[in-house]
């Protein structure tokens, strides 16, 4: 795919961390990016610094998204390029014995379920809506319509001890991949999906720097954190390689998560 100033592109999770980085690549490239998330006082700065346009989105809605995607394509027409970012973690098992006084609990379901329908549901949701937006438009000269990413996890292989709702969403993400991509094929859109390792997001911020060393430690080339200009790398090759389609690709610096 051709990325210029003829193209537009939505960024879900665009405010902050891959997401950011994404959204600050693709517009190096003369594309219009509008940013979907819920930090305003984040995506309206940086969509003012890219030149793009920030519009508060809850991925848990269909109609949050689909004024999102309107607000979008008013600005800068039908988009040509989607990558997901939105999403959130939790950490709590199955079931566990309180250290204090022995009692038992659950994973209530509900939360369960809050979580799958931000990363999993959330991510289907924006991507049936953009690709339907998408066969809207002609394909460019190598064939192209659109291309989307999604962000999954290396947890959707690796999961952790407490990581069982997080692990099935971003697994559901990974799973989902090849079948859409099978979708719309004959639609000339392609689908890929990232599956980041430990990266230097938000989701670390208020960890200890201690904390943060250790993790980079673990990984086992580089041993650092992942940068999320990296995952933006990738991102954009995905979109601009007209062969690359149906795939779910880890970037983790080789590591494999252990238990705990």
């Amino acid at each position: 795919m051709k990325l210029d100033n003829t193209v537009a592109a939505v960024v879900t999770g665009g405010a902050s961390g891959l997401g950011a980085a994404t959204a600050r690549a693709l517009a190096a490239k003369g594309v219009k990016v509008a940013i979907f998330d819920l930090q305003a006082e984040k995506g309206e700065a940086l969509a003012a610094e890219i030149g793009g346009i920030f519009c508060e989105v809850n991925v848990t809605s269909d109609e949050s998204v689909a004024a999102g995607f309107a607000k979008a394509r008013e600005a800068h027409g039908q988009e040509r390029v989607l990558v997901n970012c939105a999403g959130t973690g939790a950490a709590m098992k199955t079931a566990s014995r309180s250290k204090e006084d022995g009692s038992i609990k659950f994973y209530p379901p509900s939360a369960f379920d809050w979580l799958i329908q931000i990363n999993l549901v959330g991510t289907f949701r924006c991507i049936a809506m953009s690709a339907a937006g998408m066969m809207t438009l002609d394909p460019q000269e190598d064939g192209d319509r659109g291309a989307i990413v999604n962000t999954a996890s290396v947890a959707a292989e690796d999961g952790q001890i407490g990581q069982v709702a997080y692990s099935a969403s971003k697994a559901g993400v990974v799973g989902m991949t090849l079948p859409i991509a099978r979708d719309l094929s004959s639609e000339n859109i392609r689908v890929n999906t990232i599956l980041p390792g430990i990266f230097n997001t938000p989701l670390l911020a208020a960890a200890p720097q201690p904390v943060k060393d250790a993790l980079g430690a673990s990984v086992p080339f580089p041993k650092r954190l992942g940068d999320p200009a990296e995952y933006a790398n990738l991102a954009m090759t995905m979109i601009e390689n007209g062969y690359f389609n149906g795939e779910d690709v880890r970037l983790d610096g080789a590591i494999r998560m252990a238990p705990r």
